[in-house]
């Protein structure tokens, strides 16, 4: 039991969490790339991207691993983005500094959901049971170039601020 729900209850609810927090950068991003900065879209965004690492670090312990260092890292990168983007209000080199850092925690969240995937649905983990095989490391690297044509597209933009 996590937070009174049954575990696989509680599974499915950070699944959700963290669609709804991917989701919302996609959307965040392609609203940036067309010179639109979607203030209630991007708030989703940080919100459930926060959501999703803390809710990480409710389920049963193991040993320090990946999932604990990515969630730690995407707290980190996000404090760093809320400060540039309430304390900073996204001026200067602080845009830059703010997409940086959510394009990165968007990255991130790509990655787990990659992995993820790869564990959990059993026709994607047939194709690659130990993580090293060429399909997990060719979505590995659509979710790196999606987050990468997504900054390109965002730098490219121009200085789209919150309204």
């Amino acid at each position: 039991m996590v937070l009174g729900l049954p575990l696989e209850t509680f599974t499915q609810l950070h699944l959700g969490i963290s669609l709804v927090a991917i989701v919302a950068g996609v959307l965040f991003f392609a609203g940036l790339a067309d010179g639109n900065w979607f203030k209630p879209v991007n708030f989703v965004f940080l919100v459930f991207t926060f959501l999703t690492s803390v809710t990480g670090f409710l389920f049963p312990p193991e040993p320090i691993g990946p999932p604990f260092i990515f969630g730690a890292i995407t707290l980190v990168v996000l404090a760093v983005a809320l400060y540039a983007l309430y304390g900073r209000k996204v001026a200067g080199s602080w845009r830059a500094t703010y997409l940086a850092a959510v394009l990165f925690a968007q990255w991130l969240n790509l990655i787990v959901l990659v992995v993820q995937a790869f564990r959990k649905v059993p026709t994607l983990n047939a194709l690659a049971p130990t993580g090293s095989e060429p399909p997990f490391v060719a979505a590995q690297a659509l979710a790196a170039l999606l987050v990468a044509v997504l900054g390109w597209k965002t730098i490219r933009g121009g200085k789209v601020r919150p309204a």
